[in-house]
């Protein structure tokens, strides 16, 4: 899946294309904050987080090899009758599952396409592919945890968000954007499975798919 360096890229993107207001977010930073919600209690993005939930709770997929994000699910349940800030953080957790979906879904049909078979191996490139292609991205974004930004973290419906985990966030995303900024990679990355063109397209499809989507929410 999308690391964070590639949600940020697509909220930057987002707003770069139309601004996020066009899209229903009144808050841009309660917005990007939510981008992050799905992965803060997932166990390994944020270091020592107060409580950590299945992959499959957090992310509306069955946790099997390449998941499948039911994003539709989620907003149904959790974004649809949210005002205000909490539906500016739902907003946010949607985007990032569309991303996880679409990427998820698009690295199994190159799978398949190209017989490569499943497993650690496979795993394992495709994690270093996607590192690669984040640091492809001049990203700036660091959410910030002011009082809206904390208030609605707090209320989120699907679980609240302790305001030390919202803060740790922050900090993480802090420390992905310079290492992002100190490694960014100019040219085309030396992919080890994955392609340019994989990349280009799906990046393509992803913000065509939010552009889509985020309105009609």
């Amino acid at each position: 899946m999308p690391s964070w360096n590639v949600h940020i890229a697509h909220v930057e993107r987002l707003e770069a294309t139309c601004g996020l207001e066009a899209l229903g977010v009144r808050d841009a930073n309660v917005f990007l904050l939510g981008n992050m919600v799905p992965d803060i209690y997932v166990g390994y993005m944020v270091p020592d987080t107060t409580t950590v939930l299945p992959y499959g709770q957090t992310h509306f997929a069955d946790p099997h090899v390449v998941p499948i994000p039911h994003y539709e699910r989620f907003w149904e349940l959790y974004g649809a009758d949210r005002t205000g800030d909490d539906r500016d953080l739902a907003l946010g957790v949607y985007a990032h599952l569309v991303c996880d979906a679409r990427y998820n879904a698009a690295t199994r049909d190159f799978l398949a396409a190209h017989g490569i078979p499943r497993g650690d191996k496979t795993r394992i490139r495709k994690q270093g592919d996607f590192a690669l292609f984040g640091r492809t991205h001049a990203i700036s974004s660091v959410p910030v945890a002011d009082e809206r930004a904390l208030a609605a973290a707090a209320r989120f419906a699907q679980y609240p968000i302790e305001e030390l985990d919202v803060r740790a966030t922050c900090d993480v995303v802090d420390g992905i954007v310079e290492e992002n900024q100190a490694g960014f990679i100019a040219g085309t990355p030396d992919y080890s499975m994955l392609t340019p063109e994989f990349f280009a397209a799906t990046f393509d499809d992803v913000h065509a798919s939010l552009l889509e989507l985020l309105p009609q929410l």
